[in-house]
């Protein structure tokens, strides 16, 4: 008698089928869970970084901050030789001195040419009033010389006073051009100031120092970077595809989970959302105004403030990877 075959045995397909159910499921659970969510991982921490750079040529003297040291807004860091701008600010100083002096002279001589006017004035007035008389009274009373006399003596008053006029005008002019001589020296004297202030190299905001390359007694020119500064302030850029963008509103809650910090999730909302994808400002941005176009889901940065103020508790900087997850909102018409 032939023994029967083996029954083929149905476990497999039962575990087969049970491991796709419980896939499908969580699938199922994990779409109900984040379908109010915008999330990407397209996304870092972003923040300000300075680069530090003189504004006047010299030589360095001193470099009053280290690689990766906290600065404070307005701490200095770095100082140039200040003599040669110390030497053209005391120059500038004089230049604003005699400029001074000489507008105090041309004053003055104004001052004494309006005196003079005023007493060849008061001269025209008594030879007016001394003619006036001669010609009321008796005329057999006067002499015909003396009549002479006084006709010549306005004449010669009323020249003096005609010259005395003309020589305030022209005293006038010289304070005036000694005025501006002044404000340009003046102004030369803030300009030499400001070179002065420019020897002394501050941080703009508060933060870390990074890329330190400037060692003292090197010559450097304007412009030059000497150091990076990364600011305090940090939040995330989150690159989110353009179909994401309807449920993203400026001012929505979000949650942001870090790399650097595995198992902590922070609160953030969105600050603003970029007017132009990635592709438009990058170095060669794409030219799609040919024949074989291929439509491409563009991706567009949005900006995410952290809420949360654990933030500070740990070191986290421009570049570090993030996964933020944005609450869709469901726009108003």
């Amino acid at each position: 008698m032939e023994a029967e075959p083996p029954r083929r045995s149905h476990r497999p397909f039962i575990i087969l089928a049970l491991i796709l159910i419980t896939m499908a499921l969580a699938g199922v659970v994990y779409y109900l869970l984040n379908r109010g969510y915008a999330t990407t991982d397209d996304a870092e921490i972003d923040g300000s970084i300075y680069t530090i750079a003189p504004q006047i040529s010299g030589r360095v003297t001193q470099v009053l901050a280290n690689d990766n040291q906290h600065v404070r807004a307005g701490q200095l860091l770095v100082l140039l030789d200040p003599r040669d701008e110390q030497v053209a600010l005391a120059k500038a100083q004089a230049g604003a001195a005699q400029a001074q002096a000489q507008l105090y002279v041309a004053q003055v001589d104004r001052d004494e040419a309006v005196a003079d006017a005023e007493v060849s004035k008061a001269t025209l007035v008594q030879a007016q009033q001394d003619y006036n008389r001669y010609r009321s009274v008796n005329p057999n009373a006067i002499t015909q010389q003396q009549l002479d006399t006084a006709t010549a003596t306005i004449r010669s008053a009323k020249a003096k006073l005609d010259a005395a006029e003309e020589q305030i005008n022209g005293m006038q002019a010289s304070v005036v051009a000694a005025q501006a001589s002044w404000e340009a020296a003046k102004v030369a004297v803030q300009n030499a100031q400001l070179q002065v202030s420019y020897t002394s190299i501050t941080s703009p905001a508060s933060g870390h120092i990074s890329e330190k390359t400037v060692q003292p007694g090197n010559v450097v020119a304007a412009g030059t970077g000497l150091l990076a500064l990364v600011g305090d302030d940090i939040w995330v850029t989150a690159n989110y595809k353009e179909t994401q963008l309807a449920g993203i509103q400026i001012g929505a809650p979000a949650t942001v989970t870090l790399d650097a910090v595995p198992g902590v999730t922070f609160k953030a909302h969105v600050d603003s959302i970029q007017y132009g994808t990635g592709a438009v400002f990058s170095l060669l941005p794409a030219q799609n105004a040919t024949g074989n176009y291929v439509k491409v889901i563009q991706r567009v940065p949005v900006k995410i403030v952290f809420d949360d103020p654990r933030i500070s508790n740990y070191v986290l900087a421009p570049g570090m990877s993030a996964l933020p997850s944005i609450t869709i909102q469901s726009r108003q018409r």
